[in-house]
């Protein structure tokens, strides 16, 4: 089954387990969303176009994430005025995933109560034991708390781990956490050999 929804001004054909990128919408990542806008919905027999929207339909879905897309830059100039303007715009959106498209004035099942306690708390017992063995690693130059919490996040906790990385290792290491340069710029990788060996 299929539906045709309205949001943001534009519009998507989607079906159940889809992922779809619409314009930013009001809500937190787990949540769920629903569209009454359809224009459209059909199956493999029969199909039902709206004016302008098909009474009783809606597509359910759950908001997978709220991210930016990649940097647009807009650069206006005026030849021989002297005059020139740069910018950068990241243009804001949200990943939902569809889980049911509904006709006929149907209500979307209720979801049973997450239970987010007891994973929480094996998280919070586990987290010091993890936290034991690892270096400090605002130590090196340039790397902040959010540096460092994309190196933890990497799996890279020790200066002996930074400094036994290899040339592929950095780039692939750059790559994953979005760290480009940082690491040459820095001088991690010597200071991490000094730091390691004290």
């Amino acid at each position: 089954m299929f539906a045709v929804i309205k949001t943001g001004g534009k519009q998507y054909k989607v079906a159940a387990d889809d992922l779809l990128r619409v314009e930013k919408l009001d809500a937190e990542a787990g949540s769920t969303v629903t569209f009454d806008e359809v224009l459209m919905v059909g199956n493999d027999t029969d199909t039902t176009v709206g004016a302008p929207t098909v009474e009783g339909a809606s597509v359910v879905a759950e908001v997978v994430d709220q991210g930016r897309n990649r940097k647009v830059i807009i650069f206006k100039k005026r030849r021989r005025q002297n005059s020139r303007r740069r910018n950068g715009h990241r243009q804001a959106f949200t990943l939902v995933k569809v889980t049911d498209i509904l006709t006929g004035g149907a209500k979307p099942a209720k979801k049973a109560a997450p239970k987010a306690a007891a994973p929480k708390a094996e998280v919070k017992e586990d987290a010091p034991a993890a936290d034991a063995g690892a270096d400090d690693l605002k130590k090196l130059d340039g790397a902040g708390p959010a540096a460092v919490k994309k190196l933890n996040e990497a799996g890279i906790t020790t200066f002996a781990q930074i400094a036994a990385m290899s040339a592929d290792d950095i780039a692939r290491v750059e790559e994953e956490t979005g760290l480009k340069g940082k690491f040459e710029r820095g001088n991690w990788v010597e200071q991490a050999k000094e730091l390691a060996g004290n």
